[in-house]
Formats: C-alpha cells, sequence, structure tokens
C-alpha cells in the first residue's frame, strides 16, 4: 500500500517503529523502512523554475547544488542518549524518586487516556538534559544560546501542531513543581513559572495550565498522581502574552509638557521601568528566584543576528520583517528583564515551528540550534496523531510550475487591496469584484465542503458542522472574502432616495443572511481581525439575543476565572473573541460556526479540531507559513483507536491556496464523516441509583502486637528470569575481539543467607514502623524466617537465574511486596476492630475523598453503547469497551437483588496496588449495589477478566486483602465486597445469586 493510500503506519503510543523513506526533494517514495527516522530539517530556498508534479514552490536543494536535506545533529545525538537511558531499569535512571514516579505514571499502560509518545519524550529529553547527564551537551547548548539568547539557558522541543504542546508544558511545571515542594533547597528546579503566549487567544487557552482552573490538564489528563498534586498547586503560574512587556506610559502628559518639564534634557520620560513592568505583569513571581520561562511557539522570540545577511526583500515582505523583528525584540526583551530583576533559570520552548524569522539576520526558516528534541510534522502524520492535509498536483493549465489553486495568491495578489480596510475608500471595497480565479477556488474548496457537511449532517448527535476557514494577507481582503461568503449590506441611491439592502453571501451554508435579505440571527460565518474587533457594529441585537445562553455561560466561565471586566458590558471583540475560541464546541458560542475568515491571527495557536477546508489568500514565503496555517486543520476529529489496526483510522484535511511541499493529494475518496460523538452523564431524574465511593490513596495497616503469620498462596509466587536481568552477554567490536559478561560467576561467591537477611531488613524498614515512624526492630527475627521461607518456597528463578541477585532493590522491591501482601491476609476480615487482631485502614485523598456518579458528563466516539433507559443505573449510557461488557450491563438490569449499578468509565474509580516495585491504579469495571439481606445494601466491586497474568493477580490480591477490608473498617463509605469473574460471564445472574447466597448464609 503505498503512501497516498494509507499514511499511518505506527503507532501514536509507542517509538516509532516504521517510518517513509523520502527522495531528495524530501518527498515520500512510498517505500516503508523499519525503524525510525532520523532528525531531519529541510531548508527551504527559492521555488524551482523547472516544472514538476511532485516538486512545489519551494525547493528543498541548497544553493550548491548539494545535499537537500540537512540532520539535525545536535537532535540525533541527543536522541541516541535519551533512547538508551529510556531502556535502563528505573533504579538506573539517575533521577529524583519524584520525576521515577512522574516518569512512570506517564507511561502506565494502564492509563484511561495514554500519553503520546512524542509528549512524552519531549520531556525526557529535558528530564535527561537537567537530571541525568547536566554536562553532556552544555556546552553546545550555551554555543547555540550565545548569539540569539545571550546570557540565557535556553532548550527547545519540536513538536507537530496537534501533538498535544499544552498537554507537554503541563508535564514540564509538574516535573519541576512536584520536585521544588519535596526538595525546596535544591537549584535544579523551580516552583515559579511565567509562560509567555503570541497573542490573548492563546493565553486564554493556556488558563490550563493555572492549577488553580477547574478544568486544569493536571487534572484533566492525570498528569501527576493524586497525592503529588499539592506540589503542583504551591507552584505560581503567570500567563501573559509578550506584548505585555511592552514598557507603558506611567503619565498621560502632552508633548508640550513634556519638552518643558525635561528642559534643558529634553523631553521627559513618564515610562514605566523594567521593575514596575515585572510588577504590573506577574507580581506572583515577585521574590520567586530562579524562574522557568516557558515560551508556546517562540518563533519570535530571539535577538537579531550581528552582522547577519539581509536579504533583498519586496515591500510588503519588508513590512513583515519589520514587524517580526520588533515582535522578537519585545519578546525576548522581556524574559531578559526577567532574568535581570528575578532571576531565569531556564527557558523551555515548545513550538511546531522552532525557526528564524525573515527580518532576524538568519535565513528563514533556519531551525534554532537549540532544539533538542524534535517530533515533526511527517512523524506526527505516519503516527496518525494529527490530519493529512491533501493539496492539489496538477491541473490542465499549460503555463506555470504549480496548479494554480495551490498557489492561489500569486496569481491574483495585483488586484487585491495593499492595505487594511481602514485606508481603503468604501467605494471600492465591493466584493463582487474580487479575482474571479480566487472566487472559483474559495467556490471549488466550498463544492467540497458540502459533500462533507452532508455526511456530517446524516450522524445527528454529531452536534457540530465541519469548518471551512481562509486566511487572508490584511483586513481589506479579509472583509471583501468574507462579505462574498457570508453576505453584505449594500447602500443605493442617494438623498431621500438612499435606500439599504442586505445581499445574502454567494454560499448557501455560510451566509449569514437568508434569501429574504433577513439576517440569520447564529451566525455562520465568522469575520475575525483586528479592525472587526475594534468596530462597533460587530454584532447584531438578534445574534444577542439568540446567543443569550452562550453569552451567560461564559460571563459564568469569567466569574469562576475572577475575570476583573464588568461582565455585564462585555464588548463585541469579547463575545467574537470567545466565539472564535469555541468553534466546534457543542454548547458554547462558537458551536454553529461553518465557517471562519481571518488575516494572521489564524497562523499560530487557534485550535478547532472540526476544520475539514482551509483556503490561503496570502504570501507563503517558506515551509515555516505553509505548516503555521496548515497546522489550524491538523488537530484530529477523533482520538479512538482502530483495533484491526491498533493505530488510529485517517483523516484528512484538503487545502487550497497553501504551496505546502509536503505531502501529495491523497487517493480520490469520498467525505468521510467523523465517529458520531455521544454525551454520556448522569441523569437528575435518577439520583436514587447514585452510586459514591471512597478515593483511597494508600493502605495503613496495625499488625497485633503477636507473632506474625504469613498467608501464601499460588500469587505470592515469583518467577525470575534472565529477561529480569540477562546473566550472559557478548560484547564484541565491529572489528576485533570480543568477550562475555557472565554474571553467574559474580552470584555464585554471594551466600544466600546474608540476601535473605537483607530483604528482610528492606522489608522492615519499608513496611514495619510505629505511629511515632519508629522501626519496630523486634519483628526482625520472625521477618528473617518469613522471608526465608518466601524464599525457598515461593521463589521460581528459571534460566539459570541465582536468587543471590535479590540484594538489588529492584529485585528486593518485588520481594516484599509479596511477603508483605501475604502477612496483611493474616488479619481477619471482618476485624473486630482492635488492634489486638490488627487492622487494616484506608488512606483518602485529602482534597477529594469521595467520588460521585453525579460527576460524569463526557463526549465519547464510543459506539458500543447501551442505553440504560430501563432503570438501576444513574447514567444516560454505559460505554462498553468490548461487547460483552454491554452484555453484562444488560443482564445486571434484569436482576432482582441489583439496587443499582455504574461502570467504570471517567468516573474517577482507582484503587491503588504494587506490583514489581511499582505504585500503580487498578480501575475495575464496574460498581454493583445489591440487596444481599443485610440492612444495608453491600457495593460490589467487580472485575471481568478474561486472561489473567502476574498484575491481574497483584489487583485481585489486593482488593481482597487491602482495599475492601480496610475501607469496611473504617464503617463511613458503607459495605464493600469484590467479585472477580475469571472468564467472560455468561451467566452473571446466576453467579451474583450464588455470591449473595454465600454471603447471606454467612
Amino acid at each position: 500500500m503505498g503512501f497516498a493510500d494509507n499514511p499511518i503506519i505506527t503507532s501514536p503510543f509507542d517509538k516509532p517503529n516504521w517510518h517513509f523513506e523520502l527522495d531528495n526533494d524530501g518527498q515520500p517514495t512510498g517505500a516503508k523502512l523499519a525503524g525510525r527516522r532520523e532528525s531531519v530539517q529541510v531548508v527551504p530556498v527559492a521555488a524551482s523554475r523547472r516544472r514538476s508534479n511532485l516538486q512545489g514552490s519551494l525547493a528543498l536543494d541548497d544553493t550548491t547544488g548539494g545535499s537537500r536535506v540537512t540532520t539535525n545533529a545536535l537532535v540525533n545525538e541527543i536522541r541516541t542518549h535519551v533512547d538508551q537511558w529510556r531502556a535502563l531499569p528505573p533504579s538506573q535512571w539517575g533521577v529524583t524518586p519524584e520525576t521515577q514516579r512522574l516518569l512512570l505514571h506517564w507511561r502506565d499502560e494502564d492509563r484511561t487516556r495514554k500519553l503520546f509518545f512524542c509528549q512524552r519524550e519531549a520531556v525526557e529529553t529535558l528530564i535527561y538534559l537537567t537530571e541525568v547527564a547536566p554536562g553532556r551537551f552544555k556546552r553546545q547548548i550555551e554555543d547555540a544560546n550565545a548569539e540569539a539568547n545571550p546570557g540565557l539557558y535556553r532548550l527547545a522541543s519540536k513538536m507537530a501542531t496537534g501533538s498535544g504542546k499544552t498537554t507537554v508544558m503541563a508535564m514540564i511545571i509538574a516535573w519541576h513543581a512536584v520536585n521544588k515542594a519535596r526538595r525546596s533547597g535544591s537549584k535544579l528546579f523551580s516552583n515559579a513559572f511565567l509562560i509567555i503566549a503570541p497573542g490573548i487567544t492563546i493565553r486564554e487557552r493556556l488558563r490550563v495550565l493555572m492549577p488553580e482552573a477547574p478544568d486544569n490538564l493536571y487534572e484533566a489528563l492525570n498528569i501527576v498522581p493524586t497525592d503529588m498534586m499539592d506540589g503542583v498547586r504551591k507552584a505560581r503560574v503567570v500567563i501573559t502574552n509578550y506584548h505585555a512587556f511592552m514598557l507603558r506610559e506611567t503619565e498621560q502628559v502632552s508633548k508640550l509638557n513634556r519638552r518643558i518639564l525635561g528642559g534643558r534634557d529634553g523631553e521627559k520620560k513618564f515610562t514605566e521601568t523594567e521593575g514596575q513592568m515585572i510588577a504590573r505583569v506577574a507580581p506572583e513571581l515577585m521574590g520567586r528566584k530562579g524562574v522557568i520561562v516557558l515560551n508556546d511557539e517562540a518563533h519570535h522570540c530571539y535577538r537579531h543576528k550581528v552582522g547577519g545577511d539581509e536579504e533583498v526583500l519586496s515591500a510588503e515582505d519588508r513590512r513583515e520583517a519589520e514587524q517580526n523583528e520588533k515582535a522578537a525584540r519585545v519578546w525576548i526583551g522581556g524574559v531578559e528583564a526577567f532574568d535581570r530583576k528575578i532571576g531565569v533559570r531556564a527557558v523551555y520552548d515548545v513550538s511546531a515551528t522552532p525557526f528564524f524569522l525573515r527580518g532576524s539576520g538568519y535565513p528563514e526558516g533556519t531551525l534554532f540550534p537549540w532544539v533538542v528534541s524534535d517530533f515533526g510534522l511527517l512523524d506526527a502524520i505516519e503516527s496518525g496523531i494529527v490530519k493529512v492535509p491533501r493539496l492539489p498536483v496538477l491541473d490542465d493549465s499549460i503555463q506555470g510550475d504549480l496548479p494554480k489553486f495551490r498557489n492561489v495568491y500569486e496569481h491574483v495578489k495585483t488586484s487585491l487591496p495593499k492595505k487594511g480596510r481602514g485606508k481603503q475608500a468604501k467605494a471600492l471595497m465591493d466584493p463582487q469584484k474580487l479575482d474571479s480565479l480566487l472566487l472559483s477556488a474559495i467556490d471549488a474548496l466550498y463544492r467540497h465542503y458540502e459533500k462533507t457537511f452532508a455526511a456530517w449532517k446524516r450522524e445527528p448527535e454529531l452536534g457540530r458542522p465541519p469548518v471551512f476557514i481562509v486566511v487572508c494577507n490584511n483586513t481589506a481582503t479579509s472583509k471583501l472574502v468574507h462579505d462574498w461568503i457570508a453576505g453584505y449590506e449594500v447602500t443605493e441611491g442617494e438623498g431621500e432616495a438612499k435606500q439599504s439592502r442586505k445581499v445574502p453571501g454567494a454560499l448557501r451554508l455560510f451566509s449569514n443572511i437568508d434569501d429574504n435579505g433577513r439576517e440569520i440571527g447564529r451566525r455562520r460565518t465568522l469575520l475575525i481581525d483586528s479592525e472587526q474587533l475594534d468596530s462597533g457594529d460587530a454584532l447584531s441585537d438578534d445574534f444577542r439575543k439568540i446567543a443569550a445562553r452562550e453569552i451567560e455561560d461564559f460571563k459564568n466561565d469569567l466569574r469562576r476565572r475572577g475575570d476583573g471586566r464588568d461582565l455585564e458590558k462585555l464588548t463585541d471583540a469579547d463575545i467574537l473573541r470567545e466565539a472564535m475560541n469555541t468553534v466546534g464546541r457543542p454548547g458554547k458560542l462558537g458551536a454553529d460556526i461553518r465557517c471562519v475568515v481571518s488575516v494572521s491571527m489564524l497562523t499560530e495557536g487557534w485550535d478547532a479540531n472540526t476544520v475539514t477546508h482551509i483556503m490561503g489568500v496570502r504570501a507563503f514565503g517558506t515551509q515555516l507559513l505553509c505548516e503555521q496555517v496548515v497546522g489550524r486543520g491538523l488537530r484530529r476529529v477523533s482520538y479512538e483507536v482502530d483495533p484491526a489496526t491498533g493505530h488510529f483510522p485517517v483523516e484528512y484535511c484538503d487545502v487550497l491556496g497553501v504551496p505546502f511541499t509536503f505531502a501529495q493529494q491523497g487517493a480520490n475518496v469520498a467525505p468521510k464523516a467523523p465517529p458520531r460523538v455521544t454525551r454520556v452523564r448522569a441523569m437528575d431524574d435518577r439520583v436514587q441509583w447514585a452510586i459514591r465511593f471512597p478515593n483511597v490513596e494508600g493502605y495503613r495497616i496495625v499488625f497485633p502486637r503477636k507473632p506474625l503469620k504469613a498467608v501464601f498462596t499460588k500469587d505470592s509466587a515469583l518467577v525470575l528470569s534472565p529477561d529480569n536481568i540477562p546473566m550472559r552477554t557478548e560484547v564484541e567490536p565491529f572489528i576485533g575481539e570480543g568477550f562475555t559478561l557472565d554474571l553467574r560467576e559474580h552470584a555464585d561467591k554471594l551466600r544466600l543467607k546474608s540476601v535473605i537477611f537483607d530483604v528482610a531488613g528492606f522489608l522492615l524498614r519499608e513496611k514495619f514502623r510505629d505511629a511515632d515512624g519508629n522501626l519496630e526492630v523486634w519483628r526482625y527475627p520472625e521477618l528473617v524466617r518469613i522471608t526465608e521461607n518466601w524464599f525457598a518456597q515461593y521463589l521460581k528463578p528459571i534460566g539459570g537465574f541465582r536468587p543471590e541477585f535479590l540484594k538489588w532493590r529492584s529485585l528486593a522491591i518485588m520481594a516484599v511486596e509479596k511477603i508483605h501482601r501475604a502477612l496483611a491476609a493474616s488479619i481477619p476480615a471482618p476485624p473486630d476492630g482492635s488492634e489486638e487482631h490488627g487492622l487494616k485502614l484506608p488512606i483518602l485523598n485529602p482534597y477529594n475523598p469521595e467520588g460521585f456518579s453525579q460527576n460524569i458528563d463526557f463526549n465519547t466516539s464510543k459506539t458500543t453503547l447501551f442505553d440504560t433507559r430501563d432503570g438501576k443505573c444513574h447514567l444516560n449510557f454505559i460505554v462498553a469497551d468490548q461487547d460483552w461488557e454491554a452484555g453484562f450491563a444488560t443482564q445486571l438490569a434484569a436482576i432482582p437483588e441489583v439496587i443499582a449499578y455504574v461502570k467504570n468509565h471517567n468516573l474517577g474509580f482507582e484503587v491503588p496496588y504494587e506490583h514489581q516495585g511499582e505504585t500503580r491504579r487498578y480501575r475495575p469495571d464496574y460498581i454493583v449495589r445489591v440487596d444481599d439481606g443485610a440492612p444495608e445494601p453491600l457495593n460490589l466491586v467487580v472485575e471481568i477478566k478474561g486472561l489473567r497474568d502476574g498484575r491481574d493477580a497483584a489487583k485481585a490480591d489486593t482488593m481482597a486483602k487491602l482495599w475492601i477490608p480496610a475501607v469496611n473498617n473504617a464503617k463511613v463509605h458503607g459495605r464493600w465486597d469484590f467479585l472477580e469473574f475469571k472468564d467472560i460471564p455468561y451467566d452473571v445472574e446466576a453467579r451474583i445469586r450464588a455470591f449473595v447466597r454465600t454471603r447471606m448464609a454467612a
């Protein structure tokens, strides 16, 4: 299967194990190669003059005619070391315990929302360079920073749009904050963060990085274990846009008075100092040292290259270069001011395009030399993280190097306004006079959009339309294009005969005016540019009336954030910006928007995963701008893995007018609607079936002051083999003599008895302390006896593995887990509640001690749903991962003894357990409340398991021996028990009744 037919060839959650071969032009050949592609940088230069059906306007050759692809040497070298480090056992990572736990948490296979490999790799690289090998690449990175970031230590992670950069920023903050909270004296970490965005839109989107935000990512995406959230909450996070660094006037004084007050010294300045600017922008960080700066899309942040060659530019390109240079000065100047006044520990860039812009003194598109990790657009497409852009590759014209719809602006630029509409005569602002090539290109893309719209409409529960965006060169063009698409008002006649009428838009699905000339209350097309936001007639009264509920929800959201504005006097600009920010989100102001027309603000950070069509009406001199604009359409609609392939299904975004040279036109397939989205929520009229549960974070076991007894079972066995630690390794050079490492020779020199003593001592230190934290040393002799018994009967070394290797901590932890669970099982259940017989008690989450089914409200694109309208479930649907899970729910509803039930999907019910030295989270399948004849109903935790492995045994062991008795001993969470189905339950009713009868008899 060729590239165009199936671009997704590797899993998004694992290190890429396949990649497509590229030819000298940087284009896929269709050949699929094993392994991961090295990091390469395609350098954009002048357009090729030779017609080619493969090459776009941006040739990928250098001026010498040499290699067309530049290798990112530093990234590749660092990547090699990080790969080797990542493969080590956790005990050899060389990081703090807090960092180790976060790393294990992020790669946990049981996570409800797995993190992408590229997200983990970006943070792992920073961790490696900071904690593991801080000196290995320091000189190279400092040299890379010396010219463009003098005095700053700056690292960049290159990540394709749609690959989850905001999540990576949350992971970075969590890593630093958790470590700083638990080792306050460390100079490696910080709990003060300055997040800098390129604009207001992105700044507002990044509010999810505030730990106190109700929808913060740390909890929403389970970025940190619950017991570590206190460290994140101690962090001070400030989010701003770089424009805030501009020094403001402290006094409004006329120019004449400034001259008078300045006297001989010239005009007196009333500009705030750097210290005043910092106090205004980030008062929360005053007094903190070692700030971590996070730059979102930081291609506007650098110092101009000293002596850099200046390009010969057109007037339009020169204006753009001057704007870039001004933005860069303000951004980097602000960071440097914070460094001078407070101190900046490190600067982290997280960007899809960490390149120098035109006007920087560097060749445009040059990769920042401080980039240390790279997961580019091609990698993201091959792993299915983003949509695949489809572009024109051939038309029937004879002249030109490209299909005309591939680079529309080049053909129509002379007919478009050269300035913003504020400087245009109104008589010239006639949308019907737009170039016919431009209008035909928009219309052609719209005809394809109609098919996509119809396909989505056939899914009535989807609740949102596909989105078509147009990116223009200036505000005059954007206004003309908007009016042609969505309709406009025209004034005819003069004097008393003067009258106005509204003209419907040329594209029916996008028109804001109906065929009778009346404005449609709920807008379909949105114009967003600086002049539209500043105009006083942006919104009609009809719009405000029809969108009243969404506007009120927006105000309530601002109140929750503590917004300082007068919320009863929100401007049109405020409402329009919120509409744009919420395009494609059901129930929000932008929910019904089908088309967005804008200028450059769409090139950076705007989020909407429903974009299916993009029209470019501006200059695209480099791959950088192409990738920024096309990036607005790359976010996937669905993140459900296809069980047949283990990959994401392919999604496309169709693009005209953007001379993007990455991928060719895909197969000519009919537009495919995204999966149906269903809202799953708790129903207010079913509150009698609500289920509550304790949020247990750990267990406290009080062993009786009498001899310990171990209840060993088959789950107490530990099988160790060379898979855990290789016993024999052959080492060979490319040429020369090799040798063999044989660890058995070392093990044979150890005394097994001394290893048993070591494991027993470790068990004592980890698990046996009194209420004051003192070791119960008097237990050591019997722990030695119990440990010796476990070694003799339950340690199973195979393949030549030596039991003496349990002297190593990572293996000793596994032994301690097994022995401790066996000891815990000796405490009677149910106990009499006295310490004489021992006691197990739960440790609850201090911030959220109880979970509740009432809190469930989420959207899912899964199709295996069970409608619970027959009763006994608080939710409207049960989401089933497999067909038999839906069948299980069907049978539960029919069992008389069942009072209520809920599936543990987005419920938040987790059980902490230990396996192979790691603390993990187990999410049982169901909670079922049953009548077992007792005065109080029984809450039954149900797990349904087919094939069972060692981890499943640890889960069941923990539930039966720790969680259930601990929760019941607390006597405040009701009665609980655990039932495990070890095969697919075809006889649910009989087995639950048998379980209930057994309890009733007891």
